[in-house]
């Protein structure tokens, strides 16, 4: 069974300007990684398509989605906060990265592939039911776990997220959400400074302090996410795959290098092959040093294809 690869050439198109971390070069980063390793041509490319109000809705205010669609320049780049910033081509390169996840779940559902990694841009996991924060304007990996849950009946999903920022756009639209399972790893205290305090049974969220390295990542993994994902089986699993708590990231303090994300890789897909089928879909949220970036999603997506 192959790895589904889903990007598309306007997640390349969106762009803050020059200055900032969360440029296009991130997606080619982790291409020409994937050409450089030889894996590139053993992937199944799919174009994302666009996704629909309706898909969105499920995750997403229609006030908000109206506010998108209202702030989207014709030219130049404007501002919807500090660090996310909109050209004429964000709201298209948005709706196809949102578009890709859906994809995804429907072509590891169908039993096309046995999991999928969706290279694309803006990211996600950051975007509130109502607001855009953090370089994200929809979260991507919510409108999946959503629509498996909608358009194809499951009963539980699980999304883990080791960006080395706490998803809190996630959390929001999930909180009351109990279908849904969020395990997280992310530096604490450190933007967005939330998460540490939230005690669902199904959120569960492990704070790891300035200057933890692979070791300490690992005994969070183990000993905060593995028990609770076997207990909750869940019928298919998301992954909030930020990179960015690699060592040569300057992003954060946390000192992963490839070998901690090869290592939670083969643990998500043992869970995934016990109550999931196998099925994975995983989707690029941070990242910002271009090599370790590539590096490490390219490892990521090794494991994810068995090859």
């Amino acid at each position: 069974m192959q790895t589904a690869y889903i990007s598309h050439p306007l997640c390349l198109k969106h762009d803050m300007g020059g200055h900032h971390p969360e440029c296009p070069a991130r997606l080619h980063a982790i291409e020409d990684q994937l050409i450089a390793s030889g894996l590139y041509s053993y992937l199944q490319h799919h174009d994302a398509p666009e996704v629909t109000r309706e898909q969105l809705l499920r995750v997403h205010d229609a006030a908000y989605i109206d506010s998108i669609i209202a702030a989207a320049p014709t030219d130049g780049i404007i501002s919807l906060d500090g660090d996310t910033l909109m050209n004429p081509y964000t709201y298209p390169a948005a709706l196809r990265a949102a578009g890709a996840v859906v994809m995804a779940v429907d072509l590891v559902m169908a039993g096309k592939v046995e999991n999928a990694f969706c290279n694309v841009r803006p990211p996600g996991h950051h975007a509130e039911r109502g607001e855009a924060m953090g370089f994200c304007i929809f979260n991507n990996v919510a409108v999946g776990a959503a629509h498996a849950l909608a358009a194809h009946g499951l009963a539980r999903v699980a999304i883990v997220d080791f960006d080395v920022h706490h998803g809190n756009g996630t959390e929001d639209i999930f909180r009351d959400e109990p279908r849904v399972m969020l395990c997280s790893t992310f530096q604490h205290p450190f933007y967005p400074y939330s998460g540490a305090e939230t005690q669902l049974p199904h959120i569960v969220n492990v704070p790891l302090a300035a200057g933890t390295d692979g070791a300490g990542f690992r005994r969070a993994v183990t000993e905060g996410w593995l028990p609770v994902l076997e207990a909750f089986e869940p019928e298919l699993i998301f992954v909030s795959a930020g990179f960015d708590a690699h060592r040569e990231d300057d992003m954060s303090s946390i000192g992963l290098v490839e070998a901690d994300y090869i290592w939670v890789t083969e643990q998500i897909k043992r869970v995934a092959a016990h109550h999931a089928k196998a099925r994975i879909v995983s989707v690029l949220e941070g990242g910002y040093e271009l090599h370790a970036l590539g590096r490490s999603a390219t490892a990521h997506i090794k494991v994810l294809s068995g090859l």
